[in-house]
């Protein structure tokens, strides 16, 4: 894509939101793009940033889905533009975001039904079962923690199949009924304290709160961010 796509980024409402914070730090470093859209709520130390406020009077699956349609339903926003989660981190500078995925749903149920059995699990079954019966029988899970260049119209299109779900797997719907394709990966989440699962070639990294702030992987992040950017105010905080 030759035109700089914007970044939209669905935010819960919490206090500081550190992650946030060198999640912005990374994309004006590495990701290259227009705006940076936070829909929801935006922090008082964002700057340079457009807001979108939604109500976020529902679960988190649907509040993010509020978020989603709300950005791709404002005219500002681009055309196509690149979701992100506030805990998506590029660690290497990239010339276009590419179009990435997990592998077949199958494999990656297979993952969490071994380990839990909660409303994520229940949304990626109910997600697969829309898909098959849309004609896809064998979808892949786009379900990583990664920017995903999304085209508002079919996104929509795709939230508009999945209003009965309460737990919709946006990105996997989306990315199978667009038909994107795109290379494999395995997810770049890192859940532990341990200094391992990633290295200094790691394109994009994601943590949980606890392994952003007392685990090995924060400590990287951190070091690797030092300066504030353009998305965040000067002095006091």
């Amino acid at each position: 894509m030759d035109t700089l796509l914007d970044i939209v980024v669905p935010v819960r409402e919490r206090a500081a939101n550190e992650q946030l914070r060198y999640a912005l730090r990374s994309w004006a470093a590495h990701l290259p793009h227009r705006r940076v859209w936070i829909v929801g709520y935006r922090p008082r130390w964002a700057a340079g940033v457009e807001h979108i406020r939604t109500q976020q009077t529902g679960t988190k699956y649907q509040n993010t889905t509020t978020a989603v349609r709300a950005a791709c339903e404002h005219p500002e926003v681009t055309g196509t533009f690149l979701l992100c989660n506030d805990d998506f981190f590029v660690m290497q500078p990239v010339d276009t975001m590419p179009v990435l995925h997990r592998g077949p749903v199958r494999k990656v149920e297979e993952y969490y039904a071994s380990r839990a059995n909660g409303a994520y699990l229940r949304g990626l079954r109910e997600t697969r079962d829309l898909l098959v019966e849309l004609g896809h029988a064998d979808p892949l899970s786009y379900e990583l923690h990664v920017p995903m260049p999304v085209e508002k119209a079919g996104m929509l299109a795709a939230l508009d199949q999945a209003r009965h779900l309460d737990v919709v797997h946006k990105r996997t719907l989306y990315g199978n009924l667009a038909g994107l394709g795109g290379e494999q990966i395995r997810d770049v989440k890192i859940l532990h304290r341990a200094p391992r699962g990633y290295g200094p070639n790691s394109r994009f990294l994601s943590t949980m709160p606890d392994s952003f702030t007392a685990g090995h992987v924060g400590q990287h992040i951190r070091r690797a961010f030092p300066t504030p950017c353009r998305y965040e105010t000067r002095g006091r905080r």
